[in-house]
């Protein structure tokens, strides 16, 4: 019946996350995608929340590349976040699966990384992010299964 109504007149369904493990992969990737423009838009807020100390452009070397790395990241946080969304609106129960263990693997890379000294304290929010996740996504999908 629909098809008959003008373009104008027709209501466009919302379409949101199926399933629980669906809903965490979608909001790490509304953040992902959330955070990644922050980096584009206003790089220094977000090393700010990353807790680096932003350097004004006067005193950076020559040769320093901190903003194209950290705009190169917050591209790829962009479109990883839309990936992200595009599964969960799918519910792509194989990449909700295959997320879990880089995640995890994720969380233990960045947190060696403060704790090696390479990387601030405030970074390691970015690692327990990466793990909460994961955990959350593993949790939902090990529930789900158990439904079945």
């Amino acid at each position: 019946m629909d098809r008959h109504r003008p373009l104008s007149h027709r209501r466009t369904a919302v379409r949101l996350p199926r399933s629980l493990s669906g809903w965490t992969i979608a909001v790490f990737g509304v953040l992902a995608s959330a955070l990644g423009l922050v980096g584009l838009v206003a790089p220094d807020a977000l090393l700010t929340v990353m807790g680096f100390e932003p350097i004004p452009a006067s005193r950076r070397a020559d040769g320093d590349h901190t903003l194209m790395f950290l705009t190169a990241s917050s591209m790829a946080a962009v479109n990883m976040g839309v990936y992200y969304m595009l599964a969960a609106l799918a519910d792509w129960r194989p990449f909700f699966r295959w997320t879990v263990p880089f995640r995890l693997l994720t969380c233990a890379v960045f947190t060696l990384a403060v704790v090696t000294g390479r990387a601030p304290a405030g970074f390691l929010g970015v690692g327990l992010w990466e793990g909460l996740g994961a955990v959350a996504t593993g949790l939902a999908l090990r529930r789900e299964r158990a439904r079945i």
